[in-house]
């Protein structure tokens, strides 16, 4: 097979708010897909930006497609910065996740805003965006759309964690990669932060200091999404209307708001990797841990502490850009014609390769 090399510049923004990561990569396709990142970018959010996506939620109809077109053109303008700043030259196409607003499967729909027309004419280039859209039509879940790159590029560990406002994993089963939402994670512990006049709590300094309310630990880890079977998939509907409500009637203080949930995530982890590990005894397992969660040095100790698994936590670049790497490959497939969603993971009625091009 003749080797293949694309330049892409990938963008993903998550439903923590914490910013919108760029990263200049180049993918090679020589007896596997291979990777190198060249350059990246994390773009924190201005007050005013995190105000209109976390608001977005409640928005009309008119003003939720008026800030679609706005967000595209503040992602081509992000964009355009960052090939200024870095002195990028080559570039075969941009591949852009969006920010997510609406993801209820259930019901068949998912809207990821950054308008793909708009992010192309900004940037005169071409766009692959879209990536959920479509495995959604074909009874998938649209999510998560990550395990093909882990499949592709970090075949060499048994599992994938990312830790970012949801966490999820990604593993092999036989001939199939078995992904999907454990938890909420980030954008739970974030929301009460932040109420408190604080973005993140860092390294899990409050959540150390707190105490786990049993009471709400139990009925936390009691959630029906828990019993439910994969292919399964979190939004934030799920937070708003089901798991902020149950942690707000406690009246806890903010240190044992933390320590429980951060507890109830990381029981919720275990229980999945433990029941893999107990069904093959014996084997030695190995966990990729990236996401902004991977920083939280509190949730990643009660992680090693209830996982029967080593824990490898990997270079800042990878934490922090994995995600906006994966989507860049994904684009790759979709350009190529070549598998992106996996009905394994998605649950969608057979393999496809999802995204909507706009060529400049």
């Amino acid at each position: 097979m003749e080797n293949k090399k694309w330049f892409v510049i990938g963008l993903m923004s998550g439903t923590s708010l914490d910013g919108l990561d760029l990263v200049y990569v180049k993918i090679e396709l020589n007896k596997g897909y291979h990777f190198e990142i060249l350059e990246t970018e994390a773009v924190n959010y201005s007050d005013i930006w995190k105000n209109r996506l976390k608001d977005a939620f409640g928005f009309s109809g008119e003003k939720l497609t008026f800030l679609d077109a706005q967000y595209g053109k503040f992602l081509g303008q992000q964009v355009e910065d960052f090939i200024q700043k870095k002195s990028i030259e080559k570039i075969d196409f941009i591949a852009s996740h969006g920010h997510t607003i609406f993801h209820d499967p259930g019901r068949g729909y998912t809207l990821q805003i950054g308008n793909g027309a708009q992010l192309s004419a900004t940037t005169k280039r071409k766009v692959i965006c879209d990536f959920r859209t479509q495995d959604v039509a074909l009874g998938g879940q649209g999510a998560p759309l990550v395990p093909i790159g882990d499949q592709l590029l970090f075949s060499h560990y048994d599992f994938c964690l990312n830790l970012g406002g949801f966490a999820n994993i990604s593993y092999q089963k036989e001939i199939s990669r078995i992904a999907y939402d454990i938890c909420a994670v980030n954008i739970v512990l974030n929301h009460f932060t932040r109420l408190n006049g604080l973005e993140y709590d860092d390294g899990g300094k409050m959540a150390s200091e707190g105490k786990v309310n049993k009471d709400l630990l139990h009925e936390l880890n009691s959630l029906g999404y828990y019993k439910e079977m994969a292919p399964k998939s979190l939004g934030y509907e799920f937070v708003i209307e089901t798991q902020l409500p149950l942690i707000e009637k406690y009246e806890l203080s903010l240190p044992d708001i933390l320590a429980t949930c951060v507890e109830h995530s990381a029981v919720q982890i275990a229980e999945i990797v433990n029941q893999v590990v107990t069904e093959n005894e014996g084997a030695q397992y190995r966990m990729l841990i990236t996401g902004g969660g991977a920083y939280n040095t509190y949730l990643i100790e009660r992680i090693k502490d209830l996982c029967a698994v080593d824990v490898i936590i990997p270079s800042k670049e990878i934490i922090e850009f994995k995600e906006a790497l994966i989507f860049a490959l994904l684009g790759v497939l979709r350009n190529e014609g070549q598998v992106n969603c996996l009905k394994s993971v998605t649950g969608a009625s057979h393999d496809h390769s999802g995204g909507q091009i706009y060529n400049y």
